[in-house]
């Protein structure tokens, strides 16, 4: 018979679960209290970090709609990140904080309500910032417009030297006859 208290905690999980854009699973021991502190801080304004019961976080995760998490990330001791801000922001904060404290295992996680596993979370990890990924895209889009726009005008070019080149002849040929 499931107690009050682990009930309100499946809750609260299911709750973080579905305001959460990204849910990163983790194993964090051997981390030391100013380790995770450190990664808390590592993650970002727009992440939460919380060490969590394996067997609440699948009933969680379950009651979420999040189905699919790896039975193997809810071995062993675990801690979820929740991310409500850029996931690749709190990806990289894990892969930067993972390679001075490789005692942080990334064991996988749920990216827009589908499971990802850690070879992913890398991947998003060395995505470029959003930022950058819309400015190339708007490059990407503006070059087109550019082109299209100096052919447009390219024979009002043309025609604007052709009789400026006549006018000149005209002028010199004025100023040989005189």
């Amino acid at each position: 018979m499931p107690t009050q208290e682990k009930a309100d905690a499946v809750a609260e999980l299911a709750d973080l679960f579905r305001a959460s854009n990204a849910a990163v699973l983790t194993e964090y021991r051997g981390l030391t209290v100013s380790q995770l502190t450190a990664l808390r801080r590592a993650l970002g304004a727009n992440a939460t970090y919380a060490v969590v019961k394996n067997t609440l976080t699948k009933i969680a995760a379950e009651k979420a709609g999040f189905e699919g998490l790896d039975a193997d990330a809810l071995k062993g001791p675990t801690a979820i990140a929740f991310v409500t801000g850029d996931p690749v922001e709190a990806a990289k904060g894990l892969r930067d904080f993972g390679k001075d404290a490789p005692a942080l295992v990334i064991k996988g996680g749920v990216l827009e309500g589908r499971a990802i596993d850690a070879d992913g979370l890398r991947k998003l990890a060395d995505l470029e910032p959003r930022e950058v990924l819309l400015a190339k895209l708007a490059g990407a889009m503006k070059a087109p417009l550019s082109k299209a726009v100096y052919m447009a005008n390219a024979p009002l070019a043309q025609a604007a030297r052709a009789v400026d080149a006549l006018r000149a002849k005209r002028e010199q040929e004025g100023d040989a006859a005189a």
